[in-house]
């Protein structure tokens, strides 16, 4: 037996341990932490040469250079450069980095384009050395020793002037602190005496606690443990014993938990994915060698706290492996374990009859699972949010019902940490907000026992314990200026502009397409729907009023506070997942429950299930990059016939309507419905809401339904069913098995084949063959950019959000045109792809001036014995060339052709068909037309082009080069999984063995290859996301680098724009350089200053 001094133990236990758990807490971000420092000296080893160190914050601390005068009369006679923090041709060097430059006249001192200061190179013998130094208050540069004569104003002589010899020097005010992708110069042989650059590297984030934060985060934890365990003590005085934590049965399997999980457990392996999903596993995977969990495709690389504790759960799992059903195994224990509270916890406490209806548990788990799967089977907070809904939610209601406050501060807890997972879980804040009445009352009733501070005191010790994870190691300063970052780049939209996010829904995207529209309109069909019957009806029969209202009100309270989130994505809406299926679960019963009273109220709510499937099926089925691959309709809305579905649905709603208005009219002449102790009146109340059930089920069966079909459409091409089913066999990298690469493009060439009967109207031409007419090698011209391709409003992860739609324009590298070096036929046209045009002829029909029509039948060319490894024809063209395009569309263009036919003995070759090839644009850029050499009959050797522009309008040209049939290799082969590579934020899941770039103490890896998205979401998204202005990796790769497209093709999908492949050539030779590093301790509040940002 429990005694009243136990009691008065307990009490004092609570409120010290209380009160120190949340104190260690609350120390905790102040506390200090040891960072590692960095700093970049050159020379390196006493020897000249070019150093890479690409800045993640893009500009250091500080820079502080010296350069002896007598450097500048080692360079030649025209000049060079004697210092430079990015190599001069880099993309914005000019505009971004330092430069010393030397011509034959003068030295300037250039920042960011601008010049510091300037000397006459002749008279570099009176100067000792240039002295450089920028912070961000300021940029010097002094020419030591030297001198010049000006002119200035004499003080109280107007219009009178003195000469004067002043140093010769310069300022530039403000924060120009220059960019840094490393050190390089022209200079060359023995290190020059006095040559040095010296930069501190803002490496503020690369830290660890210290011992005295470690013990306050021990502190903390063993505190608050103490705490919740006396708080546990004292709920007993209420002499009642504690319930068990998971009630009878709650493991014993139903026919619904058959159903649900197994659902997910097939959506996991065959359903879509979520856009974030590459981008946070690139994050996970370079964070063990950067100490921290960065966000370096943007933001100049801050750490991802407060928010973002979830994604070191994942980083555990991808340490295992890197396939993606292992990945996301977190978000399918979240959904199981959401059903589980659900079906177990949320529905028995929302009423007997709740309790009791199968229909209420079947709906409920219908429409969980349609909001789940189009929302959260992927790598973002949204399953760890809809959990810790839940939770939060299931744990006030057992504070509420048993009177006591440990299940108050399990609540406080979790709500705590959800938040800290993503700025959703804010929904746990609503969900404590909407039972803090009731809770009051019970520390009113209590307070007179214990008094009011032990009792909350362990909650806030509860509440307060996530500091120690969001704050581990990392200060209160520095997270304090990755708000600012995130805030001063952006998205970063106010709370009245929240109008967007439920605009965002009803545009045609992936983003709003059915699947999610369906699933959020439900929920709102399900929340209005059960909020008009309560406060109609106050009390509806076997439903807990009490427990019903706070879910409605974590509903609202989370549109509420949504409004506070700085993005406006419809992403968000995953975190529902778990409040919807409960909610849904009553609306069953509400629903069942009013329609006896009203046939009319039988109709109202299927008028309203039918508007909500007519807004719904306005949107595309569309889902996520590859996971669109062969799903049927992702591109457009759904139609049969050409009849749109979602008209006929409208149509069905007006119906609804009418009845609606029938059973009103004649409400007051009609026999009342039935009692519910009559048979039909017990099949109304139990059939009531089974057209809710029904459509949703129907919603969800369509939605795998798609997936697979996509998957069987595709096989044995890519899909993602395919590739998750091979993750489980041990073949876990994604699209790089599937995306074949031209290693040498330049290997692959045909011959032409000499036919006696028709020579060459050119011998060394062989491409214009006999009679072309109108096609020359210069037929192209300048300016090769792609046509703009159109960003809808709400595309997930552009660098904005508006209502208008936008045009992004761009094309892969090398394909945009220019002048190159004169090749074998006389063209100075710029070839793509690496093409080599000593090797390479090209002809093209576009004409300076007055257009004339265009012919021409090429040389034939012999095709190569078959392979596996060479399974297509390729033709390198530009221009508007007609075609068709995944979908089966016509392009409208001018005509190319591939005529196959079979070699003679003597040289003449027998025509048997042609073939349009595979065209995947954009026009009118650089592409490759692709011929699969399976479609052609086996008797077919030879091919040549037959090209047709008849067209006299000046956009409608063509111009090509010879067929080829190159050797094409895995990606993965050709890559390999070492290399460091620069994988775009949309892909890094599809090429999970491939190593994305490290970075560490604030320097980034030199990326070798770059692999993007498909052209639309790549130029839309992942181009402008990454960019230099937002802080992303493309400030540092592409002043490093010039890039090159490498030919690339997805396997047996010839005809898809899989993404592409983009090789950097650094544009001088460099080391990567050797940091400086140490230590030093930090307090929570020291900062370097703030970061330099757009």
């Amino acid at each position: 037996m429990v005694s009243e001094k136990d009691f008065r133990i307990a009490r004092w236990i609570a409120l010290v341990a209380g009160l120190l758990g949340a104190l260690f807490a609350v120390a905790t971000p102040f506390l200090p932490v040891t960072q590692t420092t960095a700093q970049l000296n050159w020379p390196q080893n006493g020897k000249l040469g070019n150093i890479q160190a690409p800045l993640m914050s893009q500009v250091p601390i500080d820079l502080n250079a010296t350069i002896p005068c007598s450097a500048v009369a080692t360079l030649p006679e025209q000049g060079g450069m004697l210092l430079a923090t990015a190599p001069p041709q880099g993309d914005r060097a000019a505009l971004e980095a330092l430069f010393v430059r030397v011509s034959d006249t003068s030295v300037d001192v250039v920042d960011r384009n601008a010049v510091v200061a300037s000397a006459e190179r002749a008279a570099m013998d009176q100067c000792s050395s240039i002295v450089i130094s920028s912070d961000r208050d300021r940029t010097t540069a002094s020419f030591e020793g030297m001198t010049k004569e000006i002119e200035r104003p004499i003080p109280g002589q107007p219009g009178a002037v003195e000469t004067v010899r002043v140093p010769v020097q310069g300022q530039l005010a403000g924060d120009l602190r220059p960019q840094i992708v490393g050190v390089f110069s022209d200079l060359k042989g023995s290190v020059p005496q006095g040559l040095s650059l010296t930069s501190t590297i803002d490496s503020r984030f690369s830290s660890s606690p210290s011992l005295i934060k470690l013990i306050a985060i021990v502190a903390a934890v063993l505190c608050t443990l103490i705490a919740l365990g006396a708080l546990a003590k004292l709920d007993g005085s209420d002499g009642r014993g504690h319930r068990r934590f998971l009630p009878r049965n709650w493991l014993k399997p139903t026919w619904a938990d058959g159903a649900v999980i197994g659902t997910l457990l097939v959506w996991h392996f065959v359903g879509a994915n979520t856009s974030d999903d590459g981008y946070i596993l690139s994050m996970v995977r370079v964070a063990p060698d950067a100490g921290y969990m960065a966000n370096y495709f943007r933001w100049y690389g801050v750490p991802e706290a407060p928010f973002g504790w979830y994604y070191y759960v994942i980083q555990v799992f991808a340490e295992v492996s890197t396939a993606s059903p292992w990945v996301r195994v977190p978000a399918l224990i979240c959904a199981i374990l959401c059903w589980m509270v659900i079906s177990r916890e949320v529905v028995p406490r929302l009423g007997n009859a709740v309790k009791r209806s199968q229909v209420a548990l079947w709906t409920g788990g219908l429409v969980f699972l349609a909001f789940w799967l189009p929302f959260d089977n992927g790598l973002r907070s949204e399953p760890i949010v809809a959990l810790g809904a839940l939770l939060t939610w299931v744990s006030i209601e057992r504070a509420i019902a048993t009177g006591r406050l440990l299940p108050a501060g399990m609540a406080v807890l979790i709500a705590a940490f959800t938040l800290a997972a993503a700025p959703t879980g804010l929904m746990c804040v609503a969900a404590l907000l909407a039972g803090i009445r009731p809770l009051v009352r019970i520390v009113v009733r209590r307070h007179r026992q214990f008094s009011t501070i032990p009792l909350l005191a362990p909650i806030a010790s509860a509440g307060l314990l996530v500091l120690v994870v969001v704050y581990g190691d990392q200060t209160f300063a520095g997270i304090q200026e990755a708000n600012r970052v995130r805030q001063a780049t952006g998205p970063n939209l106010a709370w009245y502009e929240d109008y967007l996010r439920y605009y965002y829904m009803f545009v045609e995207t992936v983003d709003g397409s059915l699947a999610r529209r369906f699933a959020f309109l439900v929920m709102l069909l399900c929340l209005f729907t059960t909020l008009l019957v309560l406060l109609r009806r106050r009390q509806v029969p076997g439903v807990a009023s009490g427990p019903t209202w706070r879910l409605m009100g974590i509903v609202f309270g989370t549109i509420f506070f949504m409004m506070f989130n700085p993005t406006k994505w419809t992403h968000h809406f995953g975190a529902y997942a778990g409040i919807a299926g409960s909610l849904a679960a009553v609306t069953a019963v509400v629903v069942s429950q009013s329609a006896l009273r009203s046939r009319k109220n039988r109709a109202i709510f299927l008028a309203g299930l039918l508007f909500v499937l007519a807004l719904s099926f306005s949107g595309i089925n569309g889902y996520w990059y590859v996971s669109s691959y062969g799903v049927p309709w992702f591109d457009k809305t759904i139609s049969l016939r050409g009849i749109n579905s979602n008209t006929v649905m409208l149509i069905l709603f007006g119906l609804a309507l009418a009845l609606v208005g029938w059973y009103a009219l004649r409400e007051d002449y009609v026999k009342p419905v039935p009692s519910v102790k009559t048979k039909r009146g017990r099949r109304i109340r139990k059939f009531a809401a089974i057209p809710l059930t029904v459509v949703v089920g129907l919603m969800v069966a369509f939605e795998v339904l798609s997936l697979v079909k996509g998957a069987t459409q595709q096989y044995p091409a890519y899909s993602l069913a395919r590739s998750n089913t091979d993750a489980i066999g041990g073949n876990a990298c994604g699209l790089a098995n599937d995306v074949l690469v031209e290693s040498d493009p330049n290997g692959g060439r045909l011959e032409p084949i000499v036919d006696p009967a028709r020579p060459f109207t050119d011998p060394n031409d062989p491409l214009a063959g006999t009679g072309a007419v109108g096609f020359t090698p210069n037929g192209v011209p300048s300016d090769l950019s792609a046509d703009a391709v159109e960003v809808k409003p709400g595309t997930g992860n552009t660098s904005n959000q508006s209502v208008g739609a936008a045009f992004a324009e761009g094309e892969s590298a090398g394909t945009g045109g220019g002048e190159g070096a004169r090749g074998v036929n006389g063209s100075t046209v710029a070839l793509p792809f690496g093409l080599d045009p000593a090797q390479t002829p090209i002809l093209g029909s576009y004409q300076e001036g007055v257009q004339q029509p265009a012919h021409l039948e090429s040389a034939w060319y012999g095709l190569p014995a078959r392979s596996d490894d060479s399974p297509l024809v390729v033709i390198s063209a530009a221009g508007r060339i007609a075609s068709k395009d995944d979908t089966g569309a016509d392009k409208y263009g001018q005509s190319l052709l591939v005529e196959y036919g079979t070699r003679a003995p003597d040289g003449s070759v027998t025509p048997l068909g042609t073939y349009l090839p595979r065209d995947i644009g954009p026009f009118p850029s650089w592409r490759n037309l692709r011929v699969p050499v399976a479609d052609l009959p086996a008797e077919a050797n030879a091919v040549r082009i037959v090209a047709n522009d008849p067209i006299l309008i000046g956009d409608q040209w063509l111009a090509f080069t010879p067929p080829r049939v190159p050797k094409l290799r895995t990606l993965d082969s050709y890559i390999g999984r070492d290399q460091p590579v620069l994988l775009d934020w949309a892909v890094g899941l599809q090429f999970p063995c491939q190593r994305p770039f490290a970075h560490k103490n604030g320097v980034a890896e030199v990326a070798n290859y770059r692999i993007l998205p498909d052209r639309p979401l790549a130029i839309s998204s992942t181009d402008t996301w990454q960019a230099q202005e937002f802080g992303g990796p493309l400030g540092f790769t592409q002043m490093l680098a010039n890039r090159v497209t490498i030919p690339t093709y997805l396997k047996d999908d010839w005809a898809r724009d899989w993404g592409s492949l983009e090789r950097y050539d650094q544009h001088l030779r460099a080391e990567p350089a050797q940091l400086e590093t140490g230590t030093a301790t930090r307090t929570g509040l020291w900062t370097p200053g703030p970061l330099r940002v757009f």
